[in-house]
């Protein structure tokens, strides 16, 4: 009986609600009203996740610096320049001691270079060796057509996407006392050699990162130098080698000193890598100031991250400068022709040149292949060959492990959970940016600088920031907000994330013809609406792009995890490498492969399902 009386009257509800004009002219409005405030309001939602997941970390590390026991003053940065652990002669300079003194020390062979003068000096060495890399490779790929060009110069993008705790362990693998190179030198009778732990490991691993960005930048470069320009320098009597360095060098110098300039800002924030193949004895400022923290002296780590902060802003500032004012054009008016990789006629020229390009592979083979075959290899070998006794230890551990243990499936778990939740906080937040930015209002350079300052601040930064203000619980109106766990590394990825998103969907929305946007508006489109049927399906593409390295930045972000997971069961995949790697090599190769597996996976999967929700 009630069922039977209740029925009809929701019915009737349904009905008076669905007939009453009034009704569906008030929701009609209101959704129009969403529809005209969206965007805006996307916006301000980004903007306030940004103040308060990387703005607000980023000043509690500058509250931390300059107000360590609640007062105003600069002890901790005059302790960190006066020391010469941290400084080096320098330290002694700004001490107060007698320059003479402190110059004759600068001769002497026992001079010191402090923490930051080590990380300036293998940071100088990684970009000397990335350039000698990748500037061969820029000649290659510009100068030579052979099958799989496009393919090679596609990889060059690797470094944005691979985690560096997984190269680490591949080095670790190649060049480790019973790596792969010994190995090698030992079947042509030539001794081992010892590279962990030396400053030679850690130059070589970064040249491994830095390169197919320097030749990425110049091969742009080359082949945008117009061949007309060379065939005149060459009528007029110059050599093929004058020419080069008349015409084709001057026009490489810009994008040779942009890629250096770069490796330079990213080899100086290093951290995984220098951790990994240089541990403490090598530490350079991001390393310090993970021990720092780890020793509970936030207040020196704070000054510390600030002091890098400010120098890697420095050259930032200086490369944008730079790049502004000598932007790679692309495209040539007319670009010379490729030479065959195997020419039809060998002349001693081409036989030199192809001898060149051989060399040049099997360096390249050494250093960009082999570390990784080396991890793969290493993690199904051991002292009587074959084995997959690695895998089976991850196995049982994850089986029989204590609850303080790192234990593998957490660790995949973890992962693939944090990089969903980052490419659901990282994409619109990406998008919002996007469009805010290649909109035409007064500003909007400053609101760029701003939502791109992530790029600049490492995330040792961002996750000493969270760790001292959000996860220990900030105080508001009476109320202890705490953001701790799961939730903290999350907004730590994402902040890392969503300028990748935005860098690439907004070349594209900046191309748009503005007609097609007009058009859907004069039609009776909200601005929404036109973003959503119009602009965004045509920039599909870079938005998956942005998704997938979302994804793959998620799953292997080390600095800001570290920090975050210590003491807690969010450890992600690249953390257990890392732990593993300090106490036995074979599970962590073991795990790097897993890493490898799944962030692959996870790449592929967002790109095909892009593409699939697009169709």
């Amino acid at each position: 009986m009630t069922e039977e009386t209740s029925a009809p009257a929701s019915d009737d509800a349904g009905r008076d609600t669905a007939d009453d004009p009034a009704s569906d002219t008030a929701t009609r409005r209101a959704f129009a009203g969403i529809e005209r405030y969206a965007i805006g309001l996307g916006a301000a939602a980004t903007g306030l996740v940004l103040v308060a997941v990387f703005y607000y970390p980023v000043a509690t590390v500058f509250r931390e610096a300059f107000i360590p026991e609640g007062l105003l003053t600069g002890s901790v940065f005059v302790s960190i320049l006066t020391d010469p652990f941290y400084m080096g002669e320098l330290g002694r300079l700004l001490s107060g001691e007698p320059p003479g003194e402190v110059l004759r020390q600068v001769a002497s062979p026992d001079r010191q270079l402090g923490i930051l003068g080590f990380t300036a000096y293998q940071a100088a060495l990684s970009t000397v060796a990335s350039v000698a890399l990748g500037v061969p490779a820029a000649w290659i790929l510009a100068r030579f057509e052979f099958r799989g060009r496009e393919t090679l110069r596609s990889l060059t993008i690797l470094p944005f996407v691979l985690p560096s705790i997984m190269v680490a362990v591949g080095f670790v693998a190649t060049f480790g006392r019973d790596g792969t190179l010994n190995a090698i030198l030992g079947t042509v009778g030539l001794g081992p050699v010892e590279l962990m732990f030396t400053l030679e490991a850690i130059v070589i691993a970064h040249a491994f990162y830095n390169a197919p960005l320097v030749a990425r930048v110049v091969t742009a470069a080359w082949e945008a130098v117009d061949a007309r320009a060379v065939e005149t320098a060459r009528s007029l009597g110059a050599s093929p080698h004058r020419a080069f360095l008349d015409v084709v060098a001057p026009q490489l110098y810009p994008a040779v000193l942009m890629g250096a300039t770069l490796t330079f800002v990213f080899t100086f924030a290093s951290f995984p890598i220098v951790l990994a193949l240089g541990g403490f004895q090598l530490a350079t400022v991001e390393v310090f100031v993970y021990r720092l923290i780890r020793d509970l002296n936030y207040a020196d780590a704070a000054g510390l991250a600030i002091l890098e902060l400010v120098i890697s802003l420095s050259l930032t500032y200086a490369y944008l400068r730079y790049e502004a004012a000598n932007a790679v054009r692309r495209g040539a008016a007319a670009p010379g022709r490729r030479k065959l990789l195997v020419p039809r006629k060998w002349t001693p020229t081409a036989l030199l040149e192809r001898f060149a390009v051989a060399g040049y592979a099997l360096v390249a083979v050494t250093v960009f292949l082999l570390p990784l075959a080396s991890m793969i290899w290493a993690s199904l070998t051991g002292p009587g060959g074959f084995t997959l006794d690695h895998y089976r230890f991850l196995l049982e551990r994850q089986a029989t492990g204590a609850a303080f243990q790192v234990q593998p499936w957490p660790a995949v778990r973890n992962s693939l959970a944090f990089a969903l939740a980052t490419l659901f906080v990282a994409v619109p937040m990406g998008l919002a940016v996007a469009v805010a930015t290649t909109r035409r209002y007064r500003g909007r350079k400053v609101v760029d600088a701003l939502a791109m300052a992530p790029f600049a601040v490492s995330g040792i930064i961002v996750g000493l920031g969270l760790l001292r203000g959000l996860v220990f619980g900030v105080e508001i109106g009476g109320w202890r907000i705490t953001v701790a766990g799961a939730v903290a590394i999350v907004a730590a990825h994402a902040v890392s994330a969503y300028p990748f998103v935005t860098r690439n969907v907004a070349p594209g929305l900046e191309g748009l013809d503005p007609a097609l946007t007009e058009s859907a508006r004069a039609l009776g489109a909200s601005r929404v609406r036109a973003l959503v049927d119009v602009e965004l399906p045509l920039v599909w593409p870079g938005v998956v792009a942005g998704a997938a390295f979302a994804v793959a930045i998620s799953i292997g972000e080390f600095n800001s995890t570290i920090v975050l997971a210590t003491g807690t069961d969010s450890y992600t995949m690249p953390v257990a490498v890392e732990r593993y790697l300090g106490r036995r090599l074979g599970p962590a190769t073991a795990m790097g492969v897993v890493l490898l597996v799944v962030t692959s996976a996870s790449f592929i999967v967002v790109e095909r399902l892009g593409g699939y929700v697009r169709h």
